[in-house]
Order: C-alpha cells, then structure tokens, then sequence
C-alpha cells in the first residue's frame, strides 16, 4: 500500500538517465541487415543513428562492436561510424556480445548499472547479451525500432523472451525523452529538438512547423 507521507516528486528508480546509462550498438552491419526482414531497413537505420545522436546529446558511452567484419558481415553502417570518427568497433567471432571479455570490459569501464541495447538480429546477437548481461545485475533496455531479425516472429518472440527476464523495451525516442525528461534542462534542449526535427518523423515536421510558424512566442 501506499504510504501518503513518504509521497514525493520523485522518478522511480528504473528510469533512465544520462548518468547512469551507457549504450551497447551491436552489429548494425551490412551482411546482417541483408537478413532482416521484420521491419523496413531504413526505419530501422533511421532509429539507429537517432540513438547514437541522442547518447551524443547527453555524453552517454558508447560501446561499439562488430562480428566477423573482414570476412563476412562486413563494415559498421557508414551513418553510425560517422557519428564516431575516433572509435574502433570491437569485432568479435561470438554471436553473444557478453561472451567477448573486450566487450564486457568496455561495458563495465565505463561504470554504468544499465544498458541500452540495440542491434542485429535481435534473436540473436541482441537477446543473447541481454539475457546474459540481466543473469550479471545489470538492467537491460532495447529500442526495439534500432533492432531488426530475420523475420517478425523471431524478432518479436525474442522481445517476448527477453521481457520474462525483467528487460525492458523501449525506443530510440523514447530513450531520448527520457534523458531529457524536463524541458526545463535548457542546455540540452537544442540538440534534443535537432535530434527530433531531423529523425523523428511527424514529431520532427511537428517541430520544424512550430519553429517557422511560431517562433518567438
């Protein structure tokens, strides 16, 4: 039951913040999007990139990783890779991400108790380190629009599967929001609405009309 005195204008834990967060891209290669079918690959490029310029925003950690880049899947997504000029995705031979100590390693250097997760496929490569990282402790969010599988039941029966473990699922923009989560945070403010205006579709023109139309008042 609820205890009327101890009631306060408090988040609740679970949320996401830029301080306690830190963002696992695993995989956003060609190679593995030739096999993903379950949504539109431009979507899902879109909402890839709009994650990575949202950690941006907020100077949230980024670990990149690639598998088998020189001999199979090929480089990172060129839009990704140019968000980060200066950082070396590491490349693996596991399909679980979380079974690669460099991985883990960079995960944990960075000294963050949640994980937003996002790659391909989720079947695979995502729901494996997810439900390994939730078996450490950690607390697992995926933005399900920056994941793709190679069809909509093994992506959505891996969502399926990775929520009975306590992992959350989420989106690109609503991980954005929820760093920001008070419009009031003015030194963020700009970079989120650019993030909106240019990823975020209806939103994003919703943003960019206001601004014409109303700006100033």
């Amino acid at each position: 039951m609820v205890d009327i005195q101890a009631v306060k204008a408090d988040p609740a834990a679970q949320l996401l913040s830029p301080h306690d967060s830190v963002v696992l891209m695993v995989d956003h290669q060609p190679q593995m999007f030739f096999g993903t079918t379950n949504a539109d690959r431009g979507e899902i490029i879109n909402a890839t990139v709009a994650l990575a310029k949202s950690a941006k925003v907020f100077d949230v950690p980024v670990v990149l990783t690639t598998v088998a880049s020189k001999t199979f899947s090929g480089p990172l997504l060129a839009p990704l890779a140019e968000q980060f000029p200066d950082k070396q995705p590491i490349d693996r031979t596991t399909m679980n991400c979380w079974e690669d100590q460099r991985v883990v390693d960079a995960v944990k250097a960075t000294g963050r108790p949640k994980i937003v997760l996002a790659g391909l496929w989720t079947e695979v490569c995502i729901s494996l380190a997810a439900l390994s990282a939730t078996d450490q402790g950690y607390q697992v969010y995926v933005p399900t629009d920056a994941c793709g599988g190679v069809s909509v039941d093994a992506h959505n029966n891996a969502v399926l599967r990775m929520t009975q473990r306590g992992v959350v699922p989420t989106t690109w923009l609503t991980t954005l929001l929820e760093w920001q989560r008070d419009w009031g945070r003015t030194e963020t403010y700009e970079p989120v609405m650019d993030v909106v205006m240019q990823h975020a579709g209806a939103y994003g023109v919703g943003v960019t009309y206001a601004r014409a139309m109303i700006s100033g008042h």
